[in-house]
């Protein structure tokens, strides 16, 4: 087995118990553990900040003493916190609990990108990455329907076994992804080198910004239905099912559209184009609910283009050696958004309505046009004789964004 279908496989195998856990996880904290809605709220946002810093230091260390290491240890202390879970009785051990996972799933994430930047060669690493997605997804659909059962039982003995169940996924995954080859480490590598490299912080800076829109289908679009649109609930879930179906579908198809830094800084503006769309879209369901479909539709066309753009640019700009605590610092903007996004999508559009959908759209699209020239300004950075003349295999990096 190939270490890409080694990386979808543990991909595929995590992805299964977090499904289920997606889903029930926040009636398990309110319900059986009895914690109120405010403290599971201040619990994960709390959590997932030290997430996002924990990624960054996580990545370091896969750089020093490899990703491999790094990805089995983490996707072990994952498995410790969803387990303690189950015995947690009180709001000191769950946000005790709730910053060891997200802790956990940052720095795994990160370790993971840097396994799959030192096992797969340059050309393939965004393809390889698109896989990666698509199992993923895949995962997540089904085992939301397995959450959806234990929801249904409706017994705390139910809710435990989901979160036993993604303890024991994530135990085969760090098996799984010791079977793989370990990856030539740097022991030299300085700790901060990400947060002086200026316009790479900018690029992940843009990305967490359109990370943003993360929240919009999982708690804004439910919210908006039930104020503002005469929607049925069910449809919830039939928009859930078109992003996840959509994914496991295309995402590798859109990937592969992306073959160097020129294209990925398209497809990140094409990203924000779409995302403006969608918002306008979404903003005319207040009349009309049934374009909720078509809002979704460009909603995940967007956020395929996103993610094909990001890893290439991710990828590429992170020097060798260094892709561990660069990809956990481009990958902190997914912890910032699960932590901030909430908050403020809500407050924008359910507050301000149709307008705060446009801003919302507005802020998409100036961000998505930011990521031509950032990516210039890094290649050049990056690749000082670019200014010169062409790389080799990369002649188009000076005219990115034309």
């Amino acid at each position: 087995m190939t270490a890409a279908r080694v990386l979808a496989t543990a991909q595929l195998v995590n992805s299964l118990g977090d499904g289920a856990y997606y889903v029930t996880s926040a009636l398990y904290f309110t319900l059986v553990i009895g914690l109120p809605p405010a403290q599971v709220g201040l619990g994960l946002t709390l959590g997932w900040a030290a997430g996002a810093i924990a990624g960054v230091w996580a990545g370091h260390l896969a750089d020093r003493y490899g990703p491999r290491r790094v990805a089995v240890l983490l996707a072990l202390g994952t498995a410790v916190a969803l387990g303690g879970f189950v015995f947690a009785t009180s709001f000191p051990a769950f946000l005790a609990l709730a910053g060891a996972y997200a802790c956990g799933q940052s720095g795994l994430a990160a370790a993971r990108q840097a396994l799959l930047a030192g096992l797969v060669e340059p050309a393939g690493r965004t393809r390889v990455r698109a896989h990666l997605q698509a199992a993923t997804n895949a995962g997540l659909a089904i085992g939301a329907a397995a959450g959806g059962v234990a929801l249904q039982v409706g017994t705390a003995t139910a809710y435990q076994v989901v979160f036993a169940a993604d303890a024991a996924g994530f135990v085969v995954a760090a098996v799984i992804l010791s079977r793989v080859p370990e990856v030539a480490v740097v022991r030299d590598s300085p700790r901060r080198a990400v947060l002086r490299d200026r316009p790479y912080a900018v690029l992940a800076l843009l990305h967490t910004i359109m990370m943003l829109n993360m929240p919009l289908l999982s708690l804004v679009i439910p919210l908006w239905m039930v104020q503002r649109t005469d929607a049925p609930a069910w449809l919830v879930s039939v928009l859930l099912l078109v992003n996840t179906v959509s994914v496991v579908l295309f995402q590798v198809r859109v990937a592969r559209r992306v073959s160097g830094l020129r294209t990925a800084a398209r497809a990140a503006r094409g990203a924000g184009i779409l995302m403006l769309l969608a918002c306008a879209v979404y903003a005319s369901s207040a009349s009309l609910w049934v374009v909720l479909l078509v809002a979704a539709v460009i909603q995940v066309a967007g956020e395929m283009l996103l993610a094909a753009g990001a890893w290439e640019i991710s990828f590429t700009l992170a020097p060798d050696g260094k892709q561990g605590q660069y990809q956990g610092f481009f990958a902190s903007g997914m912890a910032i958004a699960r932590m901030a996004g909430p908050v403020l999508l809500t407050t924008l559009v359910l507050g301000g309505g149709v307008v705060g959908w446009l801003v919302l759209g507005a802020l998409f699209l100036v961000t998505g046009l930011g990521f031509a020239p950032v990516t210039r300004w890094a290649a050049r950075e990056r690749f000082p004789e670019w200014s010169s003349g062409p790389r080799p295999g990369a002649a188009d990096v000076p005219s990115i964004g034309s």
